[in-house]
């Protein structure tokens, strides 16, 4: 954790999980309302390509994914390294929730709505070593309006997304560790 402090001295590893926690529950609720755009401003476009697929197939199949009692067990730092351009941070979280699937018209099709599953997930963190420093009150990089990147990261004047990818830790993988 040392050679992370050296760029981000305010760094804590409390703070860090939750921040995990949060991206990793807003990731799974965009899947189930299908509003990934909510999330694309945390997560890195192969992450989000990942997910967007993921809602296509649903999409055909006139399906909805459903993660109902979704929480966080648990969340470990697995590691901490630096490169010439990053700062990385690998992440385990044991998540639990029903899984089930449902159609459009609100039935069930398949999965589980009485037994929580248990999954372990991977999860890939980046900061960029330069990152700019975030003001509290963020702008939109297309109008300059004031934007809460909590809520959708997207600009409610002039659609722009706000990336954090030059600012703030970003989810660059998550995979399911079974």
């Amino acid at each position: 954790m040392d050679e992370i402090l050296k760029y981000e001295p305010e760094f804590t590893e409390a703070k860090f999980k939750t921040y995990a926690d949060n991206i990793f529950i807003q990731l799974h609720l965009a899947l189930v309302t299908k509003e990934l755009e909510n999330i694309k401003h945390f997560v890195s476009d192969e992450v989000y390509n990942k997910y967007q697929n993921k809602l296509d197939e649903l999409n055909k199949k006139h399906l909805i994914q459903m993660y109902d009692e979704i929480n966080v067990a648990q969340t470990d730092i697995l590691s901490y390294k630096v490169d010439n351009e990053n700062m990385i941070i690998e992440v385990n979280i044991l998540s639990r929730y029903l899984d089930y699937l449902m159609d459009e018209d609100g039935n069930y099709v398949s999965g589980d709505t009485d037994i929580r599953t248990e999954k372990n997930n991977h999860l890939i963190f980046t900061k960029k070593i330069n990152y700019e420093k975030s003001k509290t009150v963020r702008k939109c990089p297309g109008c300059g309006a004031s934007i809460d990147v909590n809520a959708s990261g997207k600009c409610e004047y002039c659609g722009t997304i706000y990336n954090l990818e030059d600012k703030d830790w970003v989810l660059k993988s998550i995979d399911i560790k079974e």
